[in-house]
């Protein structure tokens, strides 16, 4: 599945449980970022990454803790062929 917002969007897994609440997502934390296009606002993390749904906003000036957990986003089937996972490929270094 693919969730967006008006700040990015990112590939996860999906599972239905009655666990969670009808009309909302749980996206665990942990996956390492891995954009299709670094650098470029918006783009798609295809590494499940939630910090790419949510605000970049401290919880206190006393702290660099994050800011409420929560986001609105869509959730839609997603239907392209996936894309590699390089968030553990080594970057490619010039000498």
């Amino acid at each position: 599945m693919s969730l967006r917002d008006p700040r990015g969007s990112c590939l996860a897994g999906a599972v239905l449980s009655d666990d969670v609440m009808p009309g909302v997502v749980q996206l665990s934390t942990g996956a390492w970022w891995d954009p299709v296009q670094p650098g470029m606002s918006g783009t798609l993390d295809r590494h499940g990454n939630p910090n790419a749904l949510t605000a970049d906003r401290p919880c206190s000036h006393l702290s660099q803790g994050p800011s409420a957990l929560s986001a609105l986003v869509d959730v839609e089937l997603y239907g392209d062929a996936l894309p590699d996972v390089l968030a553990f490929t080594p970057p490619h270094l010039e000498h």
